[in-house]
């Protein structure tokens, strides 16, 4: 029996993932976590085989969470299940220990494949992942959760009035996002950003 345990911090995505799981022969869920802190929690009392874990968690990263639980607890596989795509996000992942990088769009098949194989010991990358491995990197770094967030409304037209209405915060917050945006991504200005953000499939 392969023992499956879960850290993302949507509880819609936990649901997905164990219905998914739960009609599977030889695999159990055995629960999750919504933050790295109750990740460790439980990792105190109980072992999984594998963790399906998110990049984005409200307390800490996913990498560095890899890093911490491959350090205590080697013997546990870590598959990365995220919507981030951008390759200096997969190789610190990988390098902190990460057996495998699944995008949250990959099919029940590529999951259950993904699971069969970093359990005996393999590695495992979805093709869209392992497809950019291939390519030229950039070096963008992390957007926050909520950044991206101001960042899709930019791109559908928003202004930063409507931004801040949109997503209950203050405007000097949403400024502040803008702000940090255009310096992570280089951009000189708004359609420039756009341009950027598509182009590295952030958006």
């Amino acid at each position: 029996m392969t023992q499956i345990f879960i850290v993302d911090d949507h509880f819609m995505v936990i649901e997905g993932i164990c219905s998914l799981l739960r009609t599977e022969s030889g695999i159990e869920c055995m629960g999750h976590a919504m933050d790295g802190a109750s990740c460790m929690a439980f990792l105190e009392e109980n072992q999984p085989d594998i963790i399906l874990m998110d990049i984005n968690l409200p307390d800490t990263s996913g990498i560095d969470l890899c890093k911490i639980v491959k350090k205590q607890y080697p013997g546990i596989a870590i598959l990365a299940l995220s919507t981030y795509s951008q390759m200096p996000v997969v190789r610190n992942m990988l390098a902190n220990g990460a057996s495998g990088y699944l995008l949250k769009n990959v099919s029940k098949e590529e999951i259950l494949d993904a699971i069969a194989i970093v359990r005996t010991g393999g590695e495992y990358l979805c093709m869209e992942v392992a497809e950019a491995l291939k390519l030229p990197q950039n070096t963008e770094p992390l957007i926050t959760r909520r950044e991206k967030e101001v960042l899709l409304l930019i791109c559908d037209g928003f202004t930063n009035p409507e931004i801040a209405e949109k997503l209950f915060v203050s405007l000097p917050t949403i400024n502040t996002h803008r702000k940090s945006l255009l310096s992570k991504l280089k951009a000189k200005n708004v359609a420039a950003l756009v341009k950027i953000a598509m182009q590295n499939g952030i958006v």
